[in-house]
């Protein structure tokens, strides 16, 4: 049987290729397998993953046990529309930005109500990058919401070292629902 991270060593005509499996459906089965232990619900903020996220999970039978809502807020006119955020925030510090990601997982939360909840902004190439912010880039803050206490905010920053912006993407999404796996069973919801 196969494992996440494992490496499989395929040979074709001429070429060989090493693929490193990494199963989003199953991360998804699991999450979705967790919610019958707690009561959570999970809203999604997404900007340069634009609804794979949010796509990825509800593609799976019995999504509707975790998944409230996802925004795609692709634009800086679609973070200040829909999340609230304020302009001069995005205008100081930049769309890709510790700031941006936790003001989106903030208005994310004030809509939602939910009590997981992740931001994603980053750069996903295959232009765009900077020196702080290079091509890979992407800044996730997660939202915990447990029972009887306050939300707290996480802010990670991952630079995935791709250039491939389907990859970049598509780690984040993997990323990100490992850190849900992670939350879920380190705090408590019901």
């Amino acid at each position: 049987s196969l494992c996440q991270g494992q490496i499989i060593k395929t040979t074709l005509p001429s070429d060989t290729v090493y693929m490193i499996i990494d199963y989003v459906e199953i991360k998804v089965s699991l999450l979705i397998k967790l919610s019958s232990k707690d009561n959570f619900k999970i809203s999604v903020a997404e900007s340069c993953t634009g609804g794979l996220l949010s796509s990825s999970i509800i593609e799976k039978s019995g999504a509707s046990t975790i998944f409230n809502s996802g925004f795609v807020t692709y634009s800086n006119t679609a973070k200040v529309k829909l999340l609230n955020i304020d302009k001069k925030l995005i205008a100081t510090y930049g769309a890709v930005s510790k700031e941006t990601s936790v003001a989106m997982a903030k208005g994310l939360y004030k809509k939602t109500k939910s009590n997981i909840i992740v931001s994603i902004t980053g750069v996903a190439g295959p232009n765009g990058g900077t020196m702080s912010n290079p091509v890979g880039t992407v800044y996730f803050t997660f939202g915990i919401k447990e029972t009887n206490k306050n939300i707290i905010y996480i802010t990670n920053k991952m630079n995935f070292n791709l250039k491939n912006r389907l990859k970049i993407q598509k780690k984040s999404v993997s990323y990100a629902l490992s850190q849900f796996i992670e939350i879920i069973k380190s705090y408590k919801f019901d």
